[in-house]
């Protein structure tokens, strides 16, 4: 039995980037938002498509299975916490005094 080498992870556009304003261009804050819900999004239907064919008995392997379900959670609980830091940040913007 041979085992397949571990290949790297790859995060979807969007997740774990950082960019730069470039005045006079460039994406809104609005735009990468919704390019990372949906990336994350994404990622999630991926991981219950994979976990659906493999209880359908479509030939999945329960590796892949399982390892669609860690990406799309890590990618969540990513999200989240960048999320929470600009709901933070929002907040703090909020209390200060002009």
């Amino acid at each position: 039995m041979t085992i397949p080498p571990i290949t790297p992870i790859q995060l979807p556009p969007g997740i774990g980037q950082v960019r730069t304003h470039v005045p006079g261009g460039g994406e809104s804050f609005r735009a990468v938002m919704n390019g990372a819900v949906e990336a994350v999004n994404t990622m999630q239907n991926e991981a219950h498509a994979s976990m659906e064919s493999f209880l359908n008995g479509e030939g999945q392997d329960l590796h892949k299975v399982a390892l669609d379900q860690q990406r799309a959670g890590i990618a969540f609980d990513l999200f989240l916490q960048v999320r929470n830091k600009m709901v933070s940040a929002y907040q703090e913007v909020m209390r200060m005094q002009v």
